[in-house]
């Protein structure tokens, strides 16, 4: 099955987002299949690039809530771009029940201990998503 898919990240913790990589670049596999990226690292970048760009389009968002710098990814306009895109990946399980109270289906609780197994079904979930993805 042939794809090509964007893919927003939003996610501020690089050990985290280095493995996602690593194992989207096994979904990914050999052409033709291709996944864009897109990778934010904070919320502001979420309202300047995202929100605020009429443009700003993607098939699947993993939204991790949690942002370090102190400015959220509750940034992100879920209602704007429909919560069955999105992925919620938040190590605190209070972040992920506020991204179900806003439509948010699919959540991933992330395990910093367990990172391989966190970032193996992240892919999976992706992996269903692009089937189900219209081409």
């Amino acid at each position: 099955m042939y794809f090509n898919k964007t893919i927003l990240i939003l996610e501020d913790n690089l050990k985290v987002l280095s493995k996602l990589l690593d194992k989207l670049y096994t979904l990914e596999g050999s052409q033709p299949n291709e996944l864009s990226l897109i990778v934010l690292t904070n919320g502001q970048q979420v309202q300047d690039y995202i929100n605020s760009n009429p443009k700003a389009e993607f098939d699947i968002a993993l939204l991790d809530f949690d942002d370090k710098l102190g400015r959220s990814f509750h940034a992100l306009e879920i209602e704007k771009f429909g919560a069955e895109k999105i992925i919620g990946i938040s190590s605190v399980p209070k972040w992920n029940y506020e991204a179900q109270k806003r439509g948010v289906t699919r959540i991933i609780l992330k395990d910093y201990a367990k990172m391989d197994e966190f970032a193996d079904l992240v892919v999976k979930e992706i992996s269903e998503m692009i089937r189900e993805l219209p081409d």
